[in-house]
């Protein structure tokens, strides 16, 4: 009996510690997060795209008519004047047409010259009654059909005059040719795209724009272009046009950058970049890695700096700006809020900040 009170006695010591553990202060959960203060910056950061330089007109060319291409002239590069001829057809068919239609109308001038004739005797014999008013009604309308055929074919001769004169193409306007698709000997159709023309004067550059960047694009304060093979070098641009739909393929909108004064360095076919500069307003915005949604909505965890617990508040975003977001309400400049782990904290959570740099 004396060997076992030893052994409970130990057993009580044990139990007697158990119950003092149970009653031992508990150490705070407090997890570390990287954190950013809110700020207002005067300027969103400048998004660059790139592009190529064209003409702001670009014409393809064809024929009017169809035939076995005689010569060219042009090549690729070759600057013209308006009305310069770049190649012609074979024009011996068109010349047979015309010909032929300028003796069908001489004949029938000569038809319509003679039924004037014979009308004018024809109204003498009715005035002294040796013929009926029938008679010269039939008379009459002979005359004017004549005269009308005559018409007919001066129309005819004219247009087959026109088509000979189609068998040569020319520059609708000065510019350099930019594409051709043709040799001679080549037999063509009417309207077959053969050559392009890019018209002297105006330049522009043209981009493609993903949906996220309509905006910016549209309110920008400026566009800056420069070119690749002018380094340094930096021109004004200018919004021209934007296309309304976006690339089946691409799914990105087309945008044209008119160059507001470009110097003879800019040539056609050159590489560009187009910087979009944002609005001078200020703006609040946080990283993209901050907002998290509840129901629906999103949300930011703001840090007290007092007892450095969270608290989540509803936000109203903006604009979308690469990584970071547009605040337009819910949050005031000089706040603190959680910028990474925002799912692995709780309301009224104590956590130690970490800074991280917008």
């Amino acid at each position: 009996m004396k060997a076992f009170l030893p052994l409970f006695a130990a057993l009580l010591a044990l139990g007697g510690c158990g119950g003092d553990e149970s009653a031992a202060p508990r150490v705070a959960d407090v997890r570390t997060v990287r954190a950013e203060r809110a700020g207002r910056v005067a300027e969103a950061p400048a998004v660059r795209y790139a592009g190529t330089v064209h003409a702001r007109y670009e014409t393809d060319l064809a024929f009017r008519v169809g035939g076995r291409v005689q010569s060219r002239t042009a090549e690729v590069g070759t600057r013209v004047r308006a009305g310069e001829v770049l190649a012609t057809l074979d024009p011996r068919d068109y010349a047979l047409d015309a010909a032929a239609a300028r003796a069908q109308l001489a004949a029938a001038e000569a038809e319509a010259k003679l039924a004037r004739a014979d009308i004018e005797r024809f109204r003498a014999l009715r005035a002294q009654n040796f013929i009926s008013q029938a008679e010269l009604d039939r008379r009459q309308a002979l005359a004017d059909a004549a005269q009308a055929r005559v018409q007919a074919l001066r129309a005819e001769a004219s247009r087959l005059g026109n088509q000979q004169a189609y068998t040569r193409l020319t520059a609708p306007h000065a510019g350099v040719v930019t594409a051709i698709a043709f040799e001679a000997g080549q037999v063509i159709a009417a309207g077959q795209p053969l050559a392009q023309l890019a018209r002297s004067g105006e330049t522009e550059v043209r981009i493609d724009v993903p949906e996220n960047g309509l905006d910016a694009l549209r309110a920008a304060r400026a566009l800056d272009v420069r070119l690749w093979s002018v380094p340094g070098k930096v021109y004004r641009g200018r919004l021209r046009e934007l296309a309304p739909m976006a690339d089946p393929a691409t799914r990105t909108y087309r945008a044209r950058i008119s160059l507001v004064e470009p110097d003879d360095a800019v040539r056609l076919g050159m590489t560009a970049t187009v910087e979009v500069r944002g609005s001078a307003a200020p703006s609040l915005t946080v990283p993209q890695s901050a907002l998290f949604r509840v129901n629906g909505r999103p949300q930011l965890w703001v840090v007290d700096p007092a007892t450095r617990k969270v608290a989540a508040r509803s936000v109203e975003l903006g604009e979308l700006k690469a990584d970071r977001a547009e605040i337009r309400a819910g949050l005031a400049a000089g706040e603190w809020i959680v910028t990474a782990g925002v799912h692995k904290i709780a309301p009224g959570q104590e956590v130690r900040l970490v800074e991280s740099r917008p």
